[in-house]
């Protein structure tokens, strides 16, 4: 029970990576804040991380939008008092060829996946500074440290986020509170379901340890960087990604 008496607050967490985040918590003692643009599965997700022991609330927040997200964060605060962990995992992709790709595809994940996590940053942090203690995860991915055609746009915001949490690692520091990043490579997850066989075994080829990686890897990661294991790392980005991008 690493967490226990921790609140935990999960962007994007009712699928895919960000619920398998906040069930792991949940198991680790957490009390934990599911928000997502589909409140049904939020919901659904918080009523299983209920059924573990600990509290769970969900909302419908646009990550997007700084009102919101405060409105959201107030709510929060009114419930549990404070917030201990951060995971910034909302995100969506556009793929598409440069030459291809529109402003509004281009407006669409830059807004989600870097300015999301800028707000939800900026709403938390008065209230770590003032609680002197908190731990922030940034969910990035290689594709911001290797890049990937089709991808500009999903490249540019997941860069963007490894920069954002060093350069608020750097402001937070003195107030006691950690900001790190996880860059996950290849995950099993609905969107790497679609791809055909002959594109899954491309990928294999690219990945030393020869398989996909699974939320729970993700996860893991994450439970490190929010636990006491890791008081002395800020401003790091771990990558989770079999070997596939080695520095």
């Amino acid at each position: 029970m690493q967490l226990k008496g921790k609140v935990a607050l999960i962007t994007g967490g009712a699928k895919g990576i960000g619920r398998e985040i906040a069930l792991l918590f949940a198991k680790e003692g957490a009390d934990i804040v599911v928000w997502d643009v589909n409140l049904i599965a939020a919901q659904q997700t918080a009523s299983e991380i209920e059924g573990l022991g600990v509290k769970a609330i969900a909302a419908q927040i646009d990550v997007t939008s700084f009102a919101n997200v405060e409105e959201g964060l107030n709510k929060i605060l009114d419930k549990f008092i404070k917030v201990d962990i951060l995971v910034n995992n909302a995100g969506i992709t556009r793929d598409n060829l440069l030459l291809r790709m529109s402003e509004a595809d281009w407006d669409a994940v830059l807004s989600v996946n870097l300015k999301g996590a800028f707000n939800c940053i900026k709403a938390l942090a008065r209230s770590m500074i003032k609680q002197r203690s908190g731990k922030i995860v940034n969910i990035a991915s290689i594709i911001g440290i290797m890049g990937n055609a089709g991808q500009a746009n999903y490249a540019a915001s997941k860069a963007g986020l490894i920069a954002l949490t060093k350069s608020t690692a750097k402001e937070l520091a003195s107030r006691n509170v950690n900001v790190n990043a996880v860059a996950p490579g290849f995950i099993q997850t609905d969107m790497t379901a679609k791809l055909s066989d002959n594109v899954k075994q491309e990928m294999l080829k690219a990945i030393p340890l020869g398989k996909l990686g699974n939320p729970i890897d993700v996860a893991k990661a994450c439970l490190f960087l929010v636990s006491e294991s890791s008081e002395y790392i800020t401003g790091q980005v771990i990558v989770v990604d079999g070997g596939m991008v080695m520095a």
